[in-house]
């Protein structure tokens, strides 16, 4: 099996829908063993988590995947080992595009190597990258909880870190905390 995260352009669709794309992806392409992990929701996209027999042709699922919505990208999941800098500023990348689950792919290798206020610090984002993630499938109650970990992790943090404001990104956090109005930002 190879495993493949596939963006459909989001046309309307909200995070509450994202149970209910899932079990349409899924009867989608059962009949010939693919297997849909996840489903997230974003603004721009709609991403599904899929495992692809070797035997599959990709295309065949992307056409089946277009009477969703339009294929807007794809990616095979492999694992990578970017330098500190280059996994950094992809992470934020992906953040920024709502690519939250894809975050945290890529900076877990990073905090696995980081020691004291710079693994707290990363932990910190890997949480809020984890929390969005669930507010993309409509859990809020557990977005909020992990939010309130990484409000912890960060809690030390201060100033610019790889031109990310991490004095933003604390404010942010707690006003989402505090209100319990999720409202996804930038980093």
């Amino acid at each position: 099996m190879k495993r493949y995260i596939i963006h459909l352009k989001n046309q309307n669709y909200i995070p509450k829908q994202a149970n209910w794309l899932l079990h349409r992806a899924r009867n989608m392409v059962s009949d010939i063993g693919v297997v849909v992990r996840d489903t997230r929701v974003a603004t721009e996209h709609v991403e599904f988590d899929t495992s692809i027999p070797e035997r599959i042709d990709l295309e065949e699922i992307l056409r089946r995947f277009n009477t969703i919505s339009p294929v807007s990208e794809y990616e095979l999941l492999v694992e990578r080992h970017l330098e500190k800098h280059e996994a950094i500023r992809k992470a934020r990348d992906l953040f920024n595009n709502e690519k939250y689950w894809q975050t945290h792919e890529v900076l877990e290798p990073v905090w696995k190597e980081a020691r004291a206020e710079e693994k707290n610090l990363l932990n910190g984002i890997i949480l809020i990258a984890a929390a969005f993630v669930h507010d993309e499938k409509d859990e809020s109650s557990i977005c909020i909880s992990i939010l309130s970990r990484a409000n912890k992790k960060l809690s030390q943090s201060k100033g610019l870190y790889f031109r990310m404001d991490l004095d933003e990104i604390n404010r942010q956090v707690l006003r989402i905390i505090e209100t319990g109005m999720i409202r996804r930002f930038t980093i």
